[in-house]
């Protein structure tokens, strides 16, 4: 199993927490960016799960709503 990291997880990894040159600060930058990159994406598939989630139970909802109707008011 994949270990996922939070983009805060991955930043607090990456950064350079003391940065002296021009090249730390562009680093943390760039680093900053894939975070936040991160983050979206990580939004997004949690969206998507949760769809799928509410899929699943309104098919689940729906046979049933039709298997009582067929029960319930069937015509013989």
């Amino acid at each position: 199993m994949e270990n996922k990291q939070t983009a805060v997880e991955w930043l607090l990894e990456n950064l350079i927490t003391e940065p002296y040159s021009e090249a730390h600060f562009k680093y943390n930058s760039e680093c900053w960016d894939k975070a936040e990159e991160m983050e979206k994406q990580q939004i997004i598939e949690a969206h998507f799960a949760a769809q799928k989630e509410d899929l699943r139970f309104w098919d689940e909802a729906k046979q049933e709503a039709l298997e009582y109707y067929n029960e319930t008011f069937k015509l013989e």
